[in-house]
Parts: C-alpha cells; structure tokens; sequence
C-alpha cells in the first residue's frame, strides 16, 4: 500500500471572487475606451488634436478668427481657434457639453478673447477666470434675456488671472460693445490639480426670471449656439466635422490685440 505525501503547506486555489474582481476591471476599462472611441459624441474629431497644436498654420481652413461674421449671423466670433468640443457632445460617460471649447494651439496668456455682442458684463468676486455678459434683447428672440458666458482666462494653478484689468472681481453690470477686449485664453478648470487644455469656453446661458443666469454647467441651461454664430456647432447636427463658416464671411471694425506667440 501507498501512500499520497500531505504537502506541509498546501497550494490553495485563488478564490472565485478574485476572478471576478479582475474582470470586471479589465471589462471596464475596456468598455471605456470602447465607448471614447465609438460611441463618444466627436471623438473622431480629437483625432487632430496633437498635430493641430504642433503646427496650426497646416489646419487653416478650420481655424476661425475674432470678429469673423458668418452670413448674417448675429454674433461675431470672439476668440482664434478651431472648435473641438461642440454644444450637446459628451467627453465621457454621463457628461454632456453645454457650450463650445475653442482651443488656439499657443500658450496660456497669449491669445486674445473678445464680447461677441454688446451688452452687460459681470465678474463675480470669486471668478478667477471667468465673465458673463447680460443682453437683455436676444437677437433672435427680442424681448427674451441671454447671457453669453467666457471661461479659463488663468494660469493652470489659478494663481495668474487673464482676465482684462479692465474688469476686476467684483465688476457688476459694465456695458460692453461687441469687440471689446474680455482677456486671454487660458487652461485653469477651477481645480489646479486637475487643469483643462488651453482654450476658451463660451456658451450662451438662459436667463432664470429673475434677472440673473441659470447654472451654465447644465446643458439644459443653455442654448444651442449655432444660430447666433451661424455655425454648425450642435454636435448631434455635425458628430464628425469641424465647424466652419459655409456663407459668406465678414469681419467687424474691432480694435484688435496682437496675438502673442
């Protein structure tokens, strides 16, 4: 007769509840980059992104400019770039964009944002790098109040504001013409351990009522700028293609502030 040696310190097999762990983490980061990649509104548009920023001049057809008018379209573009992130396109699951991101491929400080339409400017006291700007009379709806809403004009740490001096924290109700100088393009999220990609936010925020503005955040605080630019930027309208001026262009008498390289 035999005998079967009993091993001092037997090998016990991996719990079940290990696999699942493992897979459920490799499931999910597949299914994330799934969804970036196929499902994501304008992913395919990010494509260009890195080459873009390396060498703007080589995407010229897609680069808009300030004071540029598309056909009769009611607001004046108020920044250069090219739009990347579109109203209503999503960056990442359960998100979704309630304005335009137009990204100029320099450095923070150095490319120059303007009001896209007369009205009246404010800057609450703890906007490091924002302003908004009230019109009491929708070009496309008179007698219905919007605000038109400009964000990431700071440094990545927030420490350096570039915002115009013109308009200090604090700033309440300044009229503003079409054109006049808001500051610079900057990357600072309101978090500086987390910074955005250099550009300027824009989005046209409803009014609440009361004579103040609903949370821009929300896209259904908002409203689809094409419109008041002329411009194919609702991403459900346009998944894939930059947006650019198919009418006739024009360009408003703004004084203009050199573009710094």
């Amino acid at each position: 007769m035999s005998f079967k040696p009993i091993p001092i310190n037997p090998k016990k097999s991996p719990k079940i509840w290990v696999y699942i762990v493992v897979s459920t983490l490799i499931l999910g980061v597949v299914g994330y980059f799934a969804y970036q990649y196929l499902f994501s509104p304008g992913s395919r548009r990010w494509l260009d992104f890195s080459a873009f920023k390396q060498n703007r001049d080589d995407y010229a057809e897609i680069l808009l400019l300030p004071g540029m008018r598309c056909g009769d379209a009611p607001f004046a573009f108020p920044t250069t770039g090219a739009i990347f992130g579109l109203w209503s396109q999503s960056y990442r699951p359960g998100h979704i964009h309630a304005g335009l991101d137009i990204f100029s491929a320099t450095e923070p400080g150095a490319t120059p944002v303007y009001a896209a339409y007369p009205g009246y400017l404010t800057r609450k006291a703890d906007w490091i790098s924002t302003v908004i700007i009230r019109h009491p009379n929708d070009p496309l709806e008179p007698g219905r109040q919007i605000w038109t809403y400009y964000t990431h004009m700071a440094d990545d740490q927030g420490e350096e504001s570039f915002v115009s001096e013109d308009f200090p924290t604090g700033t309440a109700e300044v009229f503003v013409e079409a054109g006049q100088f808001l500051g610079y393009q900057g990357n600072y999220s309101g978090n500086p351990a987390n910074p955005t990609g250099l550009h300027l936010h824009f989005s046209v925020v409803k009014d609440d009522g009361n004579g103040s503005f609903l949370n821009e955040l929300e896209i259904k605080n908002t409203y689809d700028p094409s419109p008041y630019l002329n411009l194919a930027v609702n991403h459900e309208n346009n998944p894939e293609t930059f947006p650019i001026c198919e009418d006739e262009i024009t360009f408003e008498n703004w004084d203009l502030v050199k573009e710094y390289e």
